[in-house]
């Protein structure tokens, strides 16, 4: 992609609508753009960051046997009132006879129970990735906390309790390997399971602009949320009595849903000898959004973001540095154009109007994990500076090495 025809726009002052870092740095490298309260356009660099993301997630549920569906955003109002929640649930839009979804569970149920009749039909696994909405009151965060959002939803169907507990430390497992692809160090973080279960599991990660306080075991990675820490004098998993507060941002979440939702739409199934029981179900969820907005709270530096490999828009960002000479610029183009052949996603700042230094600082803001510079100085050894992001040196290296 060359820089001079990308749609953004970088700005030289943080915008007033928040503190948020990740929304600081999000905003002034042309990554979002706000529309309104908790409302948010992804331009092309943050929704390629967002479609990395996503295809992280994907793999990983995929690979522990989840099948992917698309549900419609749209709920009837008929199904949100047999789980009481229509009344009950304080976030919810409503038109007239529909919601528009925040969770998917008065949808999936009745789904699912057109389809299962027998034991033999369980287990099963069906995941989302789909827009919600939530009438949130407190939208300041930035990406951290909106009213519109991706997110994937995970739903698994069992015969009963022992085979969900069986797949729940399955997806737990799957939930570490994305956030560390991703390029955060997550906690599993013991919480309330609400109207589920007694207990549930966040996903944090420790950030200031969190709004979770979270209290980590002094000894191992043991987490509890503050709203539970009550029931624990000691880590339950290595005895410490002493532990230490942290603020943190959830990012995903996995709960034991039982028979929930399965009563109400009278989601059941015959075992062996013909009786017929409720499907024992369990939910998901990852925000992406607000993954994206962690990653960056927990990658940057003085200067701008610092992009994980995996989840950056761009691998390389070529920078030509102009001078009076042709050669820079032929031999960038030639250099460009041979690292797209490679299959290398590479983004080229081929300005002619931009100095070497406004350059410098916009790419360190954009935070692509590596930058390759062409100038007449380095061509004079036929070489190019390369530079990690994450790195404060630079080297030269030979031009045929790398195209």
């Amino acid at each position: 992609m060359k820089q001079s025809e990308l749609f953004y726009k970088t700005l030289k002052e943080a915008p007033r609508e928040t503190k948020t870092l990740s929304n600081i740095l999000l905003t002034r490298a042309g990554f979002i753009d706000q529309v309104g309260a908790g409302l948010y356009a992804f331009l092309p660099l943050g929704f390629k960051v967002l479609k990395k993301i996503e295809d992280i997630i994907r793999q990983e549920m995929l690979n522990i046997g989840g099948q992917e569906i698309l549900m419609p955003a749209l709920g009837p109002k008929k199904n949100w009132q047999k789980t009481g929640r229509w009344e009950s649930f304080d976030t919810l839009f409503k038109l007239e006879e529909y919601a528009l979804a925040p969770t998917h569970e008065e949808i999936i149920s009745p789904l699912a129970k057109k389809v299962v009749l027998s034991y033999k039909d369980l287990p099963f696994y069906l995941f989302q990735i789909q827009t919600k909405f939530r009438n949130e009151l407190r939208v300041k965060s930035g990406l951290l906390r909106t009213r519109e959002f991706l997110m994937k939803d995970l739903y698994s169907f069992h015969k009963d309790e022992k085979e969900l507990n069986q797949y729940y430390e399955k997806v737990a497992r799957a939930y570490f390997k994305i956030f560390k692809r991703c390029g955060v160090k997550s906690y599993k973080t013991l919480a309330s399971g609400g109207t589920f279960s007694k207990y549930s599991h966040e996903y944090q990660v420790l950030t200031e602009a969190g709004e979770d306080v979270l209290y980590l075991c002094s000894r191992c990675d043991f987490a509890i949320n503050q709203e539970v820490k009550k029931d624990f004098e000691k880590c339950p998993k290595c005895d410490c009595s002493e532990f230490y507060k942290e603020k943190g941002v959830e990012v995903g979440n996995i709960f034991k849903l039982g028979d929930k939702y399965s009563l109400p739409f009278e989601l059941k199934f015959r075992n062996k000898n013909g009786k017929e029981k409720p499907v024992i179900m369990g939910c998901y969820g990852i925000g992406l959004p607000r993954l994206m907005a962690a990653i960056v709270e927990h990658n940057h530096d003085e200067k701008g973001i610092v992009w994980p490999e995996e989840v950056a828009p761009f691998a390389v960002h070529l920078l030509k540095i102009k001078n009076q000479k042709a050669k820079s610029k032929n031999q960038a183009d030639k250099i460009y154009h041979s690292l797209q052949k490679s299959g290398t996603e590479v983004l080229y700042d081929d300005r002619e109007d931009v100095s070497p230094g406004e350059k410098f600082t916009e790419a360190d803001l954009i935070g692509i994990p590596a930058r390759l510079v062409v100038s007449e100085k380095t061509l004079k050894s036929n070489c190019l500076e390369v530079k990690k992001r994450a790195k404060k040196e630079s080297k030269l290296v030979k031009i045929n090495s790398l195209c």
